[in-house]
């Protein structure tokens, strides 16, 4: 795909940044260290995050819902940065898969990473960020993994820069989906989905090795709490999510690096949700 120039009426720092950042996810190459920006603030960020959005969008690609990221406290340290981000997800990077195995080409991300996540799917705009009204809003439940990349080296970067790289978004694989009544049976309620989704539990494995285990909780408490993050700050923003919008909710362990040639496995325990295959080329 050939890049695509930022429109807008971005300062000309910020606009650069954006057509760097583009540049970089459309070629899989690092971004140029000239563009970055010491004390970018998240409010630009943000800006240039619609910046690179509208030209994606102008160019044929439809967002499809969003990714939150950083919503596991666990690893904010790891990364310094110490708040939730958001991103787009797009036809062109969600996959809905038939079954539990499917594959990626390494070549096409920057230094791509693993995250196994839960996916829901809004059957309605919520009525507002509380759990109880994000749960009566889900049309169904999956588990996915999501491909994250880094246009910055090494993963080195503030909160604000990964906020502006579209959310360090690569690819969303999304296993088979259930609705909250499929899962849950005569059980369903809002808080029966919220609790067994926080009280959810995985593991995750590289080539029958055990890598990590994590559990729904580390995602802000769980994935209902994690979206209600998000409508409550888009809501600050005179923005909603609309029905049928697609949102992974974080990753319930560390993100791992991938290369080619590697078979990634997921378990999931304490909901009925199949667990993922993924090989790499």
């Amino acid at each position: 795909m050939p890049p695509t120039p930022v429109a807008g009426a971005l300062p000309s720092p910020l606009a650069r940044l954006a057509d760097a950042l583009l540049l970089s996810a459309d070629t899989a190459s690092p971004i140029d260290p000239a563009t970055r920006l010491p004390d970018l603030t998240l409010a630009d960020a943000e800006r240039v995050q619609d910046a690179i959005v509208a030209a994606r969008v102008a160019r044929g690609e439809r967002r499809l819902g969003m990714k939150i990221g950083f919503t596991n406290r666990t690893i904010w340290d790891l990364y310094g940065v110490h708040h939730p981000i958001w991103g787009p997800v797009y036809d062109t990077t969600l996959v809905l898969l038939s079954g539990t195995t499917t594959h990626i080409a390494c070549h096409r991300f920057n230094e791509p990473r693993i995250e196994p996540e839960i996916v829901l799917c809004l059957r309605q705009t919520p009525a507002n960020a509380s759990p109880t009204a994000i749960a009566e809003a889900i049309e169904w439940v999956a588990h996915g993994f999501e491909i994250v990349q880094s246009a910055y080296p090494g993963w080195r970067f503030s909160g604000a820069e990964s906020f502006a790289a579209q959310g360090l978004h690569g690819a969303l694989h999304v296993g088979p989906r259930f609705s909250p009544a499929e899962l849950l049976g005569t059980s369903m309620s809002a808080d029966t989905l919220i609790a067994r989704l926080s009280a959810l539990e995985l593991e995750l494995f590289a080539d029958a090795r055990l890598v990590k285990r994590g559990t729904g909780a580390h995602v802000l408490d769980g994935p209902i709490q994690a979206l209600g993050h998000l409508v409550a700050a888009l809501a600050e923003r005179g923005r909603a999510l609309a029905p049928g919008d697609i949102i992974t909710t974080g990753t319930l362990t560390d993100g791992h690096p991938i290369a080619p040639g590697q078979r990634w496995e997921s378990r999931p325990s304490g909901l009925d949700l199949p667990g993922l295959q993924l090989d790499t080329e």
